[in-house]
């Protein structure tokens, strides 16, 4: 194996992708595997360059002194030659113009190539100011001092070459050969993912989330452990938390080849549905290969379906709250279900191309890939398991979970209709299924695709956690009747409302701008550019707070579980959960968009200083 010649922390020269332009950078990391040096520019920019893409600092320092030190004796000798002519012999004069226009432009030349300015992108953005990353989309210049610091420092630092060029190019003395050279140069405009895409090849997962190897190891029992806990103290009498342990079931009651059965129905019926030719097809987000992988948006379509599909069994007298009754069952069947499902992924992963392994669940160990997902979107054909299991088998799952719930309240409580808790509780909690299915093509920016793989992390999310444990508070109400006053139900629902108002207009502002930032209708929102090409919305929901997302989903799941009334703690159990899922999510995309956005994102912090809660955290 070849020695490495370049240390951790060496500020050294690398070339920048598809130029001949050179920067200051530092090595932060080099991979044994592919050879490849992570290096790290002023901007914060990281990429992985080749060893003969970076020089030592010390050599470009010896070539500036070198041409330092002869082009004084060359002008010089030139003076005292065209001192010794006569004025009167013009071809020697002329002669005297080309020589010192021919030293100038390899001056010039080695200024371009050994400069450690920033990286084409950022500089593109000074020699087009025109262009909308450095304006409003109302056509208003950026009002954020940061932005006018940099570019006026760009300005003076790019003004006499520009002055120079000009004049070169009105009297037509620059070469052919240079000016191709030099359009080649600065005509990049390339995004900072493409041109990622050429020269970065995957490397392996550095840093490890949720402890881990062991963490992850751990993770893997603690999840469906957590599910059966949940699920049995429910079925309690008095389901507080300090009767632990609650009783546990014999472990032959726990499985039935008939419930695992339906469940394997149940995702067969969805995957049907996935695959019928109705819906428009879109394109995702583009990959590290570059290529952009096709969705059939069908998810409402495929809801419609299933919900005429109950209605049909409910009309011949099918017995809905059967799934009440086995309910630690179906949980059991669908962990089997979802554990099965990731042993075939990771096996299959094990094939896949090197460009097709996810960023985060690259790391050689084989219980942390295979919980966070070593493939990042395993495909059969079309069939796209990771896109599938996201909305389709748990989110619809827990829809018709919630009304087995509602069914059986009425039939065990003997009610001619359902209690007000448990028709608040299915009512908030189908308005937020139907606007992901409504929205699905909006799945396709978020980080479970664009970024993490598909393994045991989210085969039992999508699949155990969210259709059995976002429907604790229905199952908590058949068991646990709470009676609730008008007024406070009207409370209640106003609280959702702003929760889902919140929730749904800054994924829409989001999503909007990230698919197309020139859009009209986006005119009101400003951004800082960044080096990727992106912007950072610094005025409407995302001007208020880093994650307005979060802050929507804290305050429905607090409107969910405030139905259940405060007997017990079990019921908002979800708002603690997600609480801490949220904290953990924005700490980890805190991390990411530093790491992605360098010195734009500090920027970003600056002006946004609240990150979920507005003047508390």
């Amino acid at each position: 194996m070849p020695s490495r010649k370049f240390a951790d922390g060496e500020v050294v020269m690398g070339r920048w992708p598809g130029s001949v332009l050179y920067y200051e950078v530092q090595v932060t990391s080099y991979d044994d595997v592919a050879h490849l040096y992570t290096v790290k520019y002023k901007d914060g920019t990281e990429l992985a360059l080749k060893e003969n893409d970076i020089r030592s600092l010390s050599s470009f320092k010896h070539r500036k002194s070198q041409s330092s030190s002869s082009s004084p004796s060359r002008r010089s000798s030139s003076r005292s030659r065209s001192r010794s002519r006569s004025p009167g012999r013009p071809g020697r004069g002329r002669r005297r113009s080309s020589s010192q226009s021919r030293e100038h432009k390899e001056d010039k030349k080695k200024t371009v190539q050994e400069t450690s300015l920033v990286p084409p992108v950022l500089l593109s953005l000074f020699f087009k100011p025109s262009e909308n990353n450095t304006r409003s989309y109302n056509g208003e210049p950026e009002s954020t001092e940061e932005n006018d610091t940099s570019f006026l420092a760009l300005e003076q630092k790019f003004k006499p070459d520009l002055v120079i060029d000009r004049v070169l190019e009105q009297y037509s003395m620059r070469p052919r050969k240079e000016e191709k050279k030099r359009e080649e140069i600065y005509s990049e405009k390339k995004s900072f993912e493409t041109i990622k895409t050429i020269e970065k090849t995957p490397s392996k997962t550095k840093e490890l989330e949720f402890g881990g190897r062991i963490g992850t190891f751990l993770m893997i029992f603690f999840l469906p452990a957590t599910v059966f806990y949940l699920l049995s103290m429910c079925k309690q009498d008095d389901p507080s938390i300090m009767n632990f342990p609650p009783p546990l079931p014999a472990l032959e009651s726990l499985w039935e080849t008939r419930v695992f059965g339906l469940c394997v129905l149940w995702f067969a019926l969805q995957a049907f549905f996935y695959l019928l030719p109705i819906g428009k097809v879109v394109e995702g987000l583009p990959l590290s290969s570059g290529k952009k992988l096709q969705y059939r948006i069908n998810g409402f379509y495929a809801f419609i379906l299933t919900a005429a599909a109950i209605g049909t069994l409910l009309y011949f007298q099918l017995e809905l709250h059967y799934l009440y009754d086995h309910f630690m069952q179906f949980a059991v069947s669908a962990a089997a279900f979802s554990m099965m499902l990731s042993i075939f992924l990771y096996i299959r992963s094990l094939k896949a191309p090197e460009e097709e392994l996810a960023p985060s669940g690259n790391s050689g160990y084989l219980v942390y890939d295979f919980f966070i997902g070593h493939e990042l979107n395993p495909r059969i054909g079309s069939f796209d398991l990771k896109y599938f299991c996201e909305l389709r088998p748990g989110l619809i799952g827990w829809v018709v979970i919630n009304l087995a719930m509602l069914l059986a309240e009425m039939k065990i409580h003997n009610l001619s209709m359902p209690s007000l808790s448990m028709i608040l509780v299915n009512s908030f909690q189908l308005l937020y299924v139907v606007d992901a299915l409504w929205n699905e093509e909006a799945v396709l920016t978020t980080m479970d695709i664009t970024h993490d793989g598909f393994g045991f992390m989210l085969a039992f999310g999508d699949l155990v956690w969210v259709p059995f444990v976002y429907s604790l508070q229905a199952f908590y109400l058949v068991g646990h009747p709470t009676t609730i006053s008008w007024p406070a139900a009207v409370a209640i629902t106003i609280l959702n409302c702003i929760g889902y108002y919140i929730f749904r207009s800054a994924n829409s502002q989001k999503n909007n701008f990230r698919r197309n930032p020139a859009d009209p209708k986006l005119a009101y929102l400003k951004f800082i550019p960044t080096a990727t090409g992106k912007g950072l919305l610094v005025t409407g929901w995302w001007g208020f707070v880093r994650h307005p997302n979060y802050l929507g989903d804290i305050i429905m799941a607090l409107a969910w579980s405030l139905p259940c009334g405060f007997s017990h703690i079990l019921p908002y159990f979800y708002v603690i959960y997600f609480i801490c899922l949220l904290v953990h999510r924005e700490a980890r995309d805190e991390h990411h968009c530093k790491q992605k956005y360098g010195l734009a994102w500090e920027k970003y912090c600056q002006r946004v200083p609240y990150r979920i809660f507005p003047y508390i955290y």
